[in-house]
């Protein structure tokens, strides 16, 4: 698994990388960046739907690690409104195909999405996530 430039940086620069991405500035410029520019992104893209693009996490902590962003900045769960309807129409089919395409139904899997102190980039984004973390050992 090739590892990012973040992850092989010193711990000083990967600590500041992550102050810097927690902040509201950063916030509006990675959820602008995908609601306008997520086409110039270099992921591994495995779906992209008007609302919504699901990735290969560019850090994966689990075996299966997909990450699930909004086109649009939402900081997190809790900025949701009626609006964001189409987001979550795409999310649940979008999820399922992902279950099914890496068959993740008999090993298990898990939707996650972190708020608050949990939450490292204010974007809102789920991870699906599958197998034993490689923090956690969960």
């Amino acid at each position: 698994m090739r590892r990012s430039w973040i992850a092989t940086a010193p711990e000083k620069g990967r600590r500041w990388l992550f102050a810097l991405a927690r902040t509201p500035a950063a916030g509006f410029f990675v959820g602008w960046l995908f609601a306008h520019m997520s086409f110039a992104l270099p992921l591994k893209r495995l779906r992209e739907t008007e609302s919504l693009v699901a990735f290969h996490h560019p850090q994966p902590a689990y075996p299966v690690h997909i990450l699930i962003v909004p086109r649009r900045a939402v900081p997190d769960l809790m900025a949701l409104q009626t609006a964001d309807a189409d987001f979550f129409l795409d999310l649940f089919p979008t999820v399922q195909s992902l279950v099914a395409q890496f068959n993740l139904e008999s090993t298990g899997y898990r939707l996650i999405t972190n708020g608050g102190p949990y939450q490292d980039i204010p974007q809102l984004h789920f991870h699906l996530v599958s197998g034993a973390g490689v923090e956690t050992g969960d």
